[in-house]
C-alpha cells in the first residue's frame, strides 16, 4: 500500500485524494469533547451533528463500509459551520478542518456540483459577469425588498416573503444593501499619505466590496492615518473560501492562482484583510492547495507569511497611532471563527478597541462561539442557523452593549438579522468603523 508520503510527493494533497487525511481521521478517539463546543451539536443535539460521528463517517467511507455518495453521508458532512470550534477542544488535535474539505472535494469529484453552485462558482471566476450581476441586482433590489434607511439593511416583500420563508427570508429577515458602487469602484487603485512609512496591498474580498464598502473605506483611511500606502488591485477575484467548502478545487485554485499574480504586481511589503476567511485563505489555505504546485507553492508560502489581519498589522507590524477622538458608547466584540481559529487573532481587535477615549468595553460570556453564519450554511441550514444566532444575540444583550464589533463581514450580516430578531436593537460594526470614527473626531476637533 502506497504510504501517504509517497501521495504527497506524487503531486495530490488532500482535496485531490480522500485517503491523505486518513492520519488525522486515526487520531480522533472518539472521546466527545467536540460535544462542548459544536454549535451544531449544541442546538440539534444529535450524534450525527457532531465531529466524531462525522470521523466515523469518514473513516466507514475509507474502510468502503459506506458508499461515499449515500445521501446520508452528503447531508452529515455538509450540515457542519466548518467553524474549527471542535479543533480548539482536540485532545488529540485532530484537523477536522481538513478532514470536512478532502471529503466534500471527494464528493464533488463523485457527484459532480449541484446545477446552481455550478453557476454561482463560475461567476467567480468571470468578475465582470459576477460585477454586473451584482449592480443589476442592486439596482433592482427594491423591488423585492423593502429598505430599512436607519440601518443601512433590506428585508423581503411580501409576497416574496412567504415564497423565501422556509429558506429565512421572510418578512423579518434583515440583510445588508447591495451597492450599486462597490469599494472597488469608489476608490483609486493607490492611496498614498503625505509621508509613506510602508506600501501594503488590501485584499477586500466580495463582502466588503459588494455589501459593506464603507467599512473597506475605514479600513484604507486608518492605514493612510498611520502613514501606510494602500494599493487596492482591481483584478483582485474572491478569496476562494466559498467555493473551497463547497468542494469546488478546481475553481478553489484557479482564484488563488490569480489573486496570488495580482496581489504579486503590487510590489507591496504586505496583504492586508479585514475578514478572517480572507486572511485565512492567504494564510492558510492557498498554502495547501497550492502545495504540490511547483511554481505557484512557494508564491504561496512566501505570502502566507506576509498577510495580515489589519489589527494585527496596527498592533504588532507598526506601531498604530493611538486614538484621540471620544466615541460614546458600550461596545462587546465578537470573535469570528475563521479569524481567531484560523488566524489566531482576538487579542488585537480588543487592544485596538480598548485604546478609544470614551468607549466602554464589555466581554460576552461567550464571545467565540460561532454566530452560526457559515456562508450559505445561513440559507441551507436556516433553522439551527438562526438558533445558533439566536444563541450569541442573548449573549450580547447580557453585557448591555449598544454596539457590537466584529472582524467579519459574514458574522456582520448574521448578527444584524439575529439581533434584529433576538436583540435590543444593537448597532453592529466592523471594528476598523470605530477606530476609523475616533480618527475622524480628532481630525474634527483638533
Amino acid at each position: 500500500m502506497t504510504d501517504e508520503k509517497t501521495k504527497l510527493s506524487s503531486g495530490k494533497t488532500y482535496h485531490d485524494d480522500l485517503s491523505i487525511v486518513r492520519s488525522e481521521v486515526d487520531k480522533c478517539m472518539k472521546c466527545g469533547n467536540c460535544m462542548a463546543v459544536c454549535p451544531v451539536y449544541g442546538v440539534e443535539k444529535e450524534e450525527a451533528s457532531v465531529t466524531r460521528a462525522k470521523i466515523k463517517v469518514v473513516d466507514a467511507v475509507l474502510n468502503g463500509q459506506l458508499e461515499l455518495d449515500d445521501p446520508e453521508v452528503y447531508n452529515m458532512i455538509f450540515n457542519c459551520l466548518v467553524c474549527k470550534s471542535c479543533m480548539t477542544n482536540c485532545p488529540s488535535k485532530v484537523d477536522f478542518g481538513k478532514i470536512a474539505l478532502a471529503m466534500r472535494a471527494a464528493l464533488v469529484r463523485k457527484k459532480g456540483l449541484f446545477w446552481l453552485k455550478k453557476m454561482i462558482f463560475s461567476t467567480l471566476k468571470n468578475p465582470a459577469v459576477l460585477n454586473t450581476g451584482i449592480k443589476t441586482a442592486a439596482a433592482m433590489q427594491s423591488i423585492v425588498f423593502k429598505a430599512d434607511k436607519d440601518i443601512k439593511a433590506i428585508s423581503p416583500r411580501s409576497p416574496f416573503a412567504l415564497v423565501g420563508s422556509g429558506f429565512g427570508f421572510d418578512s423579518n429577515r434583515k440583510m445588508p444593501e447591495l451597492n450599486s458602487k462597490t469599494l472597488k469602484d469608489i476608490t483609486p487603485e493607490v492611496v498614498k499619505p503625505d509621508e509613506v512609512k510602508v506600501k501594503v496591498a488590501f485584499f477586500v474580498g466580495d463582502s466588503l466590496n459588494y455589501f459593506y464598502p464603507d467599512a473597506g473605506l475605514d479600513v484604507i483611511e486608518v492605514l493612510k492615518e498611520n502613514n501606510v500606502e494602500v494599493h487596492i488591485p482591481k483584478a483582485q477575484n474572491c478569496c476562494g473560501i466559498p467555493v473551497l467548502v463547497h468542494g469546488d478545487i478546481e475553481t478553489a485554485r484557479t482564484l488563488a492562482r490569480r489573486n496570488i499574480d495580482t496581489f504579486e504586481k503590487t510590489g507591496c511589503d504586505y496583504i492586508i484583510t479585514a475578514c478572517g476567511s480572507c486572511g485565512g485563505a492567504w494564510q492558510h489555505e492557498y498554502v495547501d492547495l497550492l502545495k504540490e504546485d511547483p511554481l505557484y507553492g512557494p508564491k504561496a508560502k512566501y505570502w502566507s507569511e506576509r498577510t495580515f489581519d489589519i489589527s494585527t498589522f496596527l498592533t504588532k507590524v507598526i506601531d498604530f497611532k493611538k486614538p484621540k477622538g471620544e466615541i460614546r458608547s458600550i461596545v462587546t466584540y465578537h470573535d469570528s471563527c475563521h479569524l481567531k481559529k484560523s488566524m489566531k487573532v482576538f487579542a488585537e481587535p480588543r487592544e485596538i478597541l480598548k485604546s478609544i477615549p470614551g468607549l466602554e468595553f464589555r466581554e460576552m460570556s461567550a464571545p467565540d462561539n460561532c454566530c452560526g453564519s457559515g456562508g450559505s450554511f445561513v440559507i441551507s441550514h436556516y433553522d439551527t442557523s438562526q438558533a445558533i444566532g439566536k444563541k450569541k444575540a442573548l449573549d450580547i444583550n447580557s453585557t448591555g452593549a449598544d454596539t457590537v464589533a466584529t472582524g467579519c463581514p459574514a458574522c456582520m450580516m448574521q448578527l444584524l438579522d439575529n439581533i434584529n430578531r433576538f436583540g435590543k436593537k444593537q448597532r453592529v460594526k466592523h471594528y476598523i468603523t470605530l477606530l476609523a470614527d475616533s480618527y475622524r473626531k480628532e481630525r474634527k476637533s483638533g
